[in-house]
């Protein structure tokens, strides 16, 4: 009688190491994803604290009748009125930025996020960095006062510089 011998045959390793990379390239390419998914979500929280932190400050000075001061807000940056720094703010917009972290650049009056993965973002320009930028803009409305119009304060937003679509 002859002994059987045990271990894998060069067929049953091949076929192995084909399924191992297959699930190794599915499991990537969702990790891949998420990773994208968790900027993204990231990205649309913080700009939302920014964008609150703004309406609330218009708020403030309204209540307070100092309007006037109100076009500061235009060209300060936004981070200020946060009670919290985001963890991802960085200060000002360097040289050299880093990705997945905001910047408020100075020169430009634009609070700037550098992407860091990208993934279905699509930007109307193609820098050499993706970056997402936005400017504070207040918004007016014209209001009857005394049987006039006045110019009055409408809102605040904070509106990209340039065009994006992140799907």
């Amino acid at each position: 009688m002859k002994q059987r011998e045990t271990g894998f045959s060069l067929l049953e390793l091949a076929v192995v190491v084909v399924v191992l990379s297959i699930l190794l390239g599915v499991f990537l390419e969702r990790l891949t994803y998420y990773q994208a998914a968790v900027e993204r979500a990231r990205f649309d929280a913080t700009l939302r604290i920014y964008k609150t932190a703004l309406q609330i400050r218009l708020a403030e000075l309204i209540v307070e009748r100092r309007e006037g001061e109100a076009r500061t807000l235009e060209v300060e940056n936004p981070t200020r009125w946060l009670s919290e720094k985001p963890t991802d703010y960085a200060g000002n917009y360097p040289e050299r930025p880093e990705t997945g972290v905001w910047y408020f650049d100075v020169a430009t009056r634009e609070l700037v996020y550098v992407v860091n993965s990208g993934r279905g973002l699509e930007l109307a320009s193609q820098d050499s960095v993706k970056q997402l930028r936005f400017r504070v803009k207040i918004t007016y409305q014209a209001i009857p006062a005394s049987g006039r119009q006045i110019q009055g304060i409408g809102g605040i937003s904070l509106q990209p510089s340039v065009a994006y679509r992140w799907s």
